[in-house]
């Protein structure tokens, strides 16, 4: 089986899809790896690593597709590169399925077997494969580093000769996986850390970490089958709303983690609850790129409101590349190795498995997937 990894398109995207020392083990494997040249440029890996690795350098970037039966990325392929895949290919990366209904369709016209990273089920045996927590954990690491870049105090309290500096206060919103990242990165930087989840069931988590959780009543609230929390109504989110207004205004740093799996982020601190902040308080918007938590936070971009900075900075996984390309072509290996035929030296689509039936967005010439079609 040829497989071909190709450099990230993306503007300012510094992640690869794989690493070498995975690169070798799928040639263990009996696979022929091709890589595109510069392929980990971007994450202190040579060509030479790669050719170490028993693969070949591609030159050509639409010839190593087009010579493919399966592609790995990253992010989702720009859409005009679609024809240049060979009709009955396996295609694996993020996809943005929900949002990219062009995209999907253009897979499924190319007769391409397009599998969504975003759509590995959250089951034990898909565990080692699940790319959105590997990435959202190293998200929840780089949100507190840039609050205390931003902030114009530090974050662990002093005793000095000259008297006592008090501990910052952080408050997390969103006990995800990004979200208890997040609080084990500021308490083990000493801060002062309180968190709220509409999941009372992740409370437990919270307050291993060292954290203090923190209870709104919003009535009934729960999560997904998946791990997920559930939406809440407009009458619960008011009243969420409502219950973080002191927490905010005592709070030095907010980071928001709060997403809603397919679907726009919602608005949680409202304008007037940043009004109510101290000044040279910061606020980390993490799920800016899905519309965000925080009203009047911009795209890739620090502003200031009323003297509070708002971070919206997209791709905070892209900022620690190295790590966050080992883990994410990890989980690639992973879901590969899964379904890999050690005879005819093939990965199987097992139409049947409930990890693919999950994860497979397009086969034949069709959209398969259910919850995409919905």
């Amino acid at each position: 089986m040829r497989i071909y990894i190709a450099k990230e398109r993306h503007p300012g995207e510094n992640r690869t899809a794989m690493v070498p020392e995975n690169a070798a083990k799928l040639v263990k494997r009996g696979a022929e790896v091709i890589v595109e040249a510069g392929l980990g440029n971007t994450c202190e890996y040579s060509d030479a690593d790669y050719i170490a690795a028993g693969a070949t350098v591609e030159q050509n970037h639409q010839a190593g597709l087009s010579a493919a039966d399966m592609v790995l990325r990253l992010r989702k392929p720009p859409i005009e590169e679609i024809g240049w895949l060979k009709q009955g290919s396996i295609h694996i990366s993020f996809l943005d399925p929900f949002n990219e209904s062009d995209l999907i369709q253009k897979l499924a016209a190319q007769k391409v077997s397009a599998i969504s990273m975003e759509m590995i089920p959250r089951i034990t045996r898909a565990q080692k494969m699940d790319a959105l927590t590997s990435q959202a954990n190293l998200a929840g690491y780089v949100a507190v580093l840039l609050a205390a870049d931003n902030l114009n105090r530090i974050f662990p309290m002093m005793t000095t000769a000259a008297g006592t500096i008090m501990a910052t206060k952080v408050f997390i919103i969103g006990a995800g996986v990004a979200g208890l990242q997040a609080i084990a990165t500021a308490r083990r930087l000493g801060a002062n850390v309180e968190a709220f989840d509409t999941r009372p069931v992740v409370a437990e988590q919270v307050q291993s970490l060292g954290a203090k959780f923190t209870q709104i009543d919003l009535g009934e609230t729960g999560q997904t089958k998946d791990g997920y929390a559930k939406a809440l109504t407009e009458e619960q989110i008011a009243k969420q709303r409502e219950g973080m207004k002191k927490l905010c205004a005592s709070a030095d740093v907010v980071i928001t983690t709060a997403q809603v799996f397919g679907k726009k982020a919602p608005i949680i601190i409202t304008a007037d609850i940043v009004a109510g902040m101290k000044k040279g308080s910061v606020i980390v918007d993490l799920p800016i790129e899905s519309g965000g938590n925080v009203e009047g936070s911009v795209l890739n971009q620090i502003i200031d409101k009323n003297g509070v900075k708002i971070i919206g900075l997209e791709n905070l996984p892209g900022r620690v590349p190295v790590p966050a390309s080992k883990v994410y072509s990890t989980n690639l290996l992973s879901l590969i190795e899964e379904f890999w035929d050690k005879d005819a030296k093939n990965f199987v689509l097992n139409l049947e498995d409930e990890i693919i039936k999950s994860c497979l967005m397009t086969h034949n010439g069709q959209i398969i997937s259910p919850v995409v079609k919905k």
